[in-house]
């Protein structure tokens, strides 16, 4: 049985980590300063992560680069594998992440602007490195769309046939995040999660709302999902990477679970 993933996320505004409750707030000055990107994550990875996901939150929305230099120290410090994304617009920029030390490349906006760009990382990297993020917000009873740019820009796609053409297209993995549920704790969107973990023949990363332990095990279950991200409830103290992986494994969850899962 594959082990279901535990993934911390790191969303990166100006070099720092900041958590807010809406998309799209970082200009109007709603995020909270979490850390240092570096720090959190050799914490994440001593308490047993089994990846680490950095998202620059404006890089596609104001036109900066990634975050280079951030990914070059965490790599050299950090054994999990490290995805990164925000600002990916080229081949060339998949592979400065890559050189850096990124072991996936997450495209949302710019894969959504050049379809084929999937196409052109899978073909020279592998399909395992590429990663289609979709930002899903609910628009009609059991319909949600597409929107770009940090949730900031409808794109009028359905996100269940976006996800299915982005599989098609080359993508080794989709993570899907919820605008309604992200920030909240209220929990994942079960519905889109499982609809889309079956329309597609990649894993599926749940992402937006994580607020209990239990909200995990349900969208592993009821959501079909192959892992879990979740950013506030690490970053405020509230749970440990290892206090998610202790709960899924009483829970009947695969996971990976050494002795050496900080606590």
């Amino acid at each position: 049985m594959l082990t279901k993933r535990v993934i911390p996320c790191l969303d990166c505004h100006d070099g720092k980590v900041t958590r807010g409750v809406q998309f799209g707030r970082a200009e109007a000055g709603e995020l909270r300063n979490v850390g240092d990107p570096v720090e959190l994550a050799l914490r994440y990875n001593d308490q047993g992560a089994d990846e680490m996901v950095f998202f620059d939150i404006t890089a596609s929305a104001h036109g900066r680069a990634s975050m280079i230099e951030v990914i070059e120290r965490t790599a050299a410090q950090c054994f999990m594998p490290l995805t990164v994304g925000g600002g990916i617009r080229t081949v060339e920029d998949m592979h400065a992440m890559l050189r850096a030390g990124a072991d996936k490349i997450s495209i949302n906006s710019s894969a959504l602007a050049t379809p084929d760009l999937i196409t052109a990382g899978a073909e020279r990297f592998g399909s395992q490195c590429i990663v289609v993020s979709i930002d899903a917000k609910k628009v009609a009873p059991e319909k949600w769309e597409v929107f770009s740019h940090g949730g900031r820009k409808p794109t009028g796609l359905d996100a269940i046939a976006w996800a299915e053409r982005a599989c098609q297209l080359g993508a080794g993995e989709i993570v899907l995040n919820s605008i309604d549920a992200d920030g909240t704790k209220a929990g994942y969107d079960l519905a889109i999660t499982r609809r889309i973990s079956e329309a597609v023949g990649v894993p599926v990363v749940a992402s937006g709302g994580a607020g209990r332990l239990e909200h995990m095990a349900e969208v592993l279950a009821e959501g079909k999902a192959d892992a879990v991200l979740a950013a506030s409830i690490f970053h405020f103290g509230e749970y440990t990477v290892g206090d998610v992986k202790r709960f899924l494994a009483g829970h009947g969850v695969a996971v990976r679970l050494p002795e050496t899962v900080g606590s």
